[in-house]
């Protein structure tokens, strides 16, 4: 009979790092986004509909990987402040398609830029090759089917 395999090291786990990645992404896009009064999923709101306008608050909750209800309040603070609109009826069935305003369309280039310069100055270590290598790995990964 196998024995089961533990995690083990930390250090060694790829799993401890991409999560040590991802806290340190996140750290540096917070710090980005404050001078433009954004938090992180509000830029990915922006940037999900700058890229694919009219989605519903579903879709857009789906592929930033937030709840429908943590999405709705995204919205509406985005709404309030006029960087996005949404009509007060659906024009068919239940969904409200989302796109951006002028003034979203250009905080959104802000952000982006900020952004990018956020994730270019934490993966600078890497050269570009390294970094493309990595962004080929790890989207092989996404799309192995898990058991």
């Amino acid at each position: 009979m196998e024995q089961a395999e533990t995690v083990g090291d930390l250090e060694l786990s790829v799993g401890y790092v991409l999560k040590q990645v991802h806290a340190s992404l996140r750290t540096a896009m917070d710090e980005a986004l404050r001078p433009l009064d954004l938090t992180v999923p509000q830029y990915a709101c922006l940037e999900l509909l700058g890229r694919h306008p009219g989605l519903s608050n579903s879709e857009l909750a789906r592929r930033a990987f937030v709840t429908r209800q943590s999405m709705n309040l995204v919205v509406r603070r985005l709404q309030e402040r006029e960087l996005l609109t949404r009509p007060d009826q659906a024009p068919q069935g239940r969904t409200l398609p989302t796109t951006l305003t002028q003034d979203g369309q250009t905080t959104l280039r802000k952000a982006s830029v900020a952004v990018r310069a956020a994730e270019k100055q934490l993966f600078s270590p890497l050269s570009h090759e390294q970094q493309r290598r990595l962004r080929e790995d790890l989207a092989a990964c996404v799309s192995t089917p898990t058991t």
